[in-house]
């Protein structure tokens, strides 16, 4: 992620900054997109099905697919962008439609207006990609943080299912501790939980948030260190994995290779629209419950984008390229080749025609969506430019308090300092 931060600072240079207008001309001829994405294999083979029926309807426009594994996928499309090459129709997440819209790297989607309706969509999904005033992007569909349990770990450890509407994060260490105290070695009550998402929503129960609105930090370093002494009470009581073991499994890609994948743990922290992939690499009827601590103080979790389809700014091929992302979120057919791998439809009307061809983990996700959404109503705060780095921080001091090389006293303020840094918050 750090060559990404860094490449993404070249983009004015290299003409990503200008205010040349991308080409507009009609195409008479075949056309070329690239599209790009990350995801494992699954969701190749689901977008991959959905571009060809786009091209059964096209058949002027062939659409090149490029995708990577999420920790490699930001680094090489840094460097295309550039490089002034970058893939025609572009996901991205988090801040970086911001990082990237701010510095001229996307189209003002209004440009396409006759080729994109937006309509349809409400305007708190729209608001996941407008940044000072201009919407660079399109969500994929809604989505909201959760907490993955697998009940046969539970019910074989002999221990009761959380009650979500009443557990706080101690009720959660000692469920963990549980578990792993009573199943068989190998087996854990949960993953180490620490996450960008999962910090977002303990902050805000605390009446804090990582980011504040104009801009800088709203965390505590009190606050961190208080996240990182449940971490390492977690792992003293063999309630979580050893560092070692936590270290490793950062680093894998996909569910298959989590501990909740490989049926090995009793709960671990997912985003809502990763609830298939999981279950089906686990073999298991998983559920989807609200993090701790959501009834005991105002509630953390929010309504995101799942992911934001946007166009590069230098395509030679606007119209095609909106043309592409209008028939992603607003073709019934489309949605039903997708599903629910990126989020929710945020379009209403294609939501309700693919309800009958759901399968029963998506109708899962859906309804979890759909019960988040009524009372998770805290604003939507996007990281400022530099956020992106942030990630990268957050495993890194994270490494340190798994090792012992720092406390969380220490880590609360490191995090802080370079995060700051990173921001330019003072």
């Amino acid at each position: 992620m750090a060559a990404a931060a860094a490449l993404l600072l070249a983009l004015t240079a290299s003409g990503c900054g200008s205010s040349a207008a991308p080409g507009t001309e009609e195409t008479d001829g075949q056309v070329e997109l690239r599209f790009s994405w990350w995801g494992n294999s699954d969701r190749a083979e689901l977008t991959q099905r959905a571009i060809d029926t786009f091209e059964d309807a096209h058949p002027n426009i062939t659409v090149k697919p490029e995708f990577a594994d999420f920790n490699g996928y930001f680094d090489r499309l840094a460097t295309t962008v550039a490089g002034g090459d970058a893939p025609d129709v572009i996901t991205l997440g988090g801040a970086y439609p911001r990082e990237y819209g701010d510095r001229g790297a996307l189209m003002d989607l209004t440009e396409v207006s006759g080729e994109l309706d937006l309509g349809k969509l409400p305007e708190s999904a729209l608001a996941n990609g407008n940044f000072s005033g201009i919407q660079y992007g399109v969500p994929t569909g809604n989505n909201t943080y959760a907490l993955l349990i697998n009940p046969r770990v539970f019910e074989e450890a002999g221990v009761p299912l959380p009650d979500e509407d009443t557990w706080s994060w101690e009720d959660y260490a000692e469920t963990a501790e549980a578990i792993s105290a009573k199943s068989p070695d190998g087996v854990f009550g949960t993953a180490d939980p620490t996450s960008m998402e999962a910090l977002d929503v303990y902050a805000w129960q605390n009446g804090e948030s990582v980011y504040s609105e104009d801009g800088g930090m709203n965390i505590e370093a009190e606050t961190l260190a208080d996240w990182w002494d449940m971490t390492a009470e977690l792992r003293a009581s063999g309630a979580a994995p050893d560092a070692a073991l936590s270290a490793e499994l950062d680093g894998l890609a996909g569910p298959e290779q989590s501990l909740m994948g490989r049926g090995l743990s009793g709960m671990e922290f997912a985003w809502s629209n990763q609830y298939a992939a999981y279950q089906s690499a686990s073999g298991d009827p998983l559920q989807l419950i609200r993090p701790p601590g959501e009834s005991h103080a105002q509630p953390g979790v929010w309504l995101q984008a799942s992911q934001i389809y946007s166009i590069y700014s230098q395509t030679e091929h606007p119209k095609e390229a909106a043309a592409l992302i209008d028939f992603l979120i607003n073709d019934p057919e489309a949605a039903k080749i997708i599903g629910t791998d990126r989020g929710i439809p945020s379009n209403p009307d294609v939501l309700e025609a693919i309800q009958p061809e759901l399968t029963e983990a998506q109708q899962v996700e859906s309804q979890f969506v759909g019960r988040m959404g009524e009372y998770a109503n805290r604003p939507l705060i996007i990281g400022p430019v530099g956020s992106t780095n942030t990630l990268q921080i957050l495993e890194r001091v994270n490494s340190g308090v798994l090792f012992e090389q720092i406390t969380p006293e220490e880590a609360g303020k490191q995090f802080i300092d370079e995060v700051s840094a990173a921001i330019g918050a003072k």
